[in-house]
């Protein structure tokens, strides 16, 4: 029993990073680019023209959450916020699963498997305990 444990303990942080390495790349291109992320906006959440100090405001906020996460900290809330950032985004690239073999719209399927990440790690977030900060976190 230990052995399956520790195994769950250590493919939770090894996703838990993975999913960290792709959302911390996002939240420090809307700081790096923020015309980037304008456009990306603009494409796929319908909000043309937003200026940006808004993609500086939202990359703040973003690297902010996703350092939580990666640290492993209020995982009800930082686990819950990535798993709605990414669901938002999956969800909001919906043409591009209509038509696979278009352009490069076959790399926007790589978005369900990190989904799919995204949910384990919340539903099992209280088993996420490897290399993780005891901060707001449930016992047990």
């Amino acid at each position: 029993m230990e052995s399956a444990n520790r195994n769950l303990r250590i493919s939770l942080l090894a996703l838990r990073i993975g999913v960290a390495i792709v959302m911390l790349v996002w939240s420090v291109d809307k700081l790096l680019r923020p015309e980037h992320a304008a456009g990306v906006f603009g494409t796929f959440y319908a909000m043309p023209g937003l200026g940006e100090t808004v993609f500086y405001v939202l990359g703040v906020l973003q690297l902010i959450v996703v350092l939580a996460f990666l640290a492993g900290a209020w995982r009800t809330w930082t686990y819950g916020a990535v798993l709605a950032m990414h669901t938002v985004s999956t969800l909001s690239s919906f043409r591009q699963y209509l038509a696979p073999f278009e352009g490069p719209n076959i790399l926007f399927f790589a978005a369900w498997p990190m989904l799919a990440a995204c949910l384990a790690l919340f539903l099992l977030r209280r088993e996420d305990t490897l290399l993780s900060a005891n901060v707001g976190n449930p016992r047990g």
